[in-house]
C-alpha cells in the first residue's frame, strides 16, 4: 500500500514535499528514495527527534498553526492526516492553495466522499464547497483498515488536490451560515440577499447551490 501512495504521489528528485504528520516515518522513507529531502511537520516531540536525518527536516509544530507561506512557491503537500483534526486542516491549507502544485491525503473516507460531493447529495456541504472552490479532487483508491497498525475503526482513502487556475472567491461566514441552516430554504436560511436578481431559486435548499452558485452570492450579498 506504501508503494501504491508513492506511486500515486510519483515524487520527482528536486520536488519540494512537505509532510504532516509522518509519525515514525513509514511514509517518509519511501518517498526519500524518490526525492533528495523532504520536509515535515510533526507535533510529537519524541518522534519529530526520532525522524533526525540529514535528508529530513524537522518542523516540531502543530501543523494546524503552522505558516506554509514559509515554503517555496509549487510545494508538493502529503500526510495521512490525524481524522480528529482533518477538516480544520484542510480549512487552513486551503488558504495556501497558491502556493501549492498539489496535495496528497490520506483521510477518513467518510471525509474524502464529502471533499468530492456533487450538490444535492447527502454529503455535500460546507467543506466540500469551500475545497470545489479552490481545488480539483479526486478520489484516487480505499484503504481498507488493515494497512494501519493499529488497525483504525474506519476506512480511508487517498485524496489528490489540484489547485485551480481560476479559484472561486467563496465567503466563508457565508458558507457557515447556509450549512448551519442546511434544512431550511435559501430565503430562510440567507435573509437579505436578492436571489431573484442572481437568477437563483429562493426556494432551493443550500445543499442544492453548486461552488460557482456560491461565489455568486459572494460578490453580491449583504450579509
Amino acid at each position: 500500500m506504501l508503494a501504491r501512495i508513492v506511486e500515486a504521489i510519483d515524487p520527482a528528485r528536486d520536488d519540494f514535499i512537505v509532510e504532516i504528520g509522518p509519525g515514525e516515518g513509514a511514509l517518509t522513507r519511501p518517498l526519500l528514495s524518490r526525492t533528495e529531502k523532504i520536509e515535515v511537520i510533526e507535533l510529537d516531540r519524541d518522534l519529530a527527534a526520532r525522524l533526525s536525518d540529514e535528508r529530513i527536516r524537522v518542523h516540531q509544530a502543530d501543523a494546524l498553526e503552522f505558516d506554509f507561506a514559509q515554503f517555496p512557491q509549487g510545494m508538493r503537500v502529503v500526510g495521512n492526516l490525524p481524522y480528529n483534526i482533518s477538516t480544520p486542516l484542510l480549512f487552513h491549507l486551503a488558504r495556501y492553495a497558491g502556493r501549492v502544485r498539489d496535495m496528497h491525503f490520506m483521510l477518513q473516507l467518510e471525509v474524502v466522499e464529502r471533499m468530492v460531493a456533487a450538490p444535492s447529495t447527502p454529503d455535500y456541504g460546507r467543506l466540500s464547497v469551500a475545497l470545489q472552490a479552490r481545488f480539483r479532487m479526486k478520489k484516487l483508491f480505499n484503504v481498507a483498515a488493515g494497512a494501519f497498525r493499529p488497525p483504525p475503526k474506519v476506512e480511508s482513502a487517498l485524496v489528490r488536490l489540484v489547485p485551480l487556475e481560476r479559484p472561486l472567491q467563496v465567503d466563508e461566514n457565508l458558507l457557515r451560515k447556509a450549512f448551519s441552516a442546511r434544512r431550511k430554504t435559501l430565503k430562510n436560511a440567507l435573509p437579505g440577499i436578492d436571489f431573484a436578481a442572481l437568477g437563483i431559486d429562493a426556494g432551493l435548499r443550500p445543499e442544492n447551490l453548486s461552488p460557482q452558485d456560491y461565489a455568486r452570492l459572494s460578490m453580491n450579498s449583504i450579509l
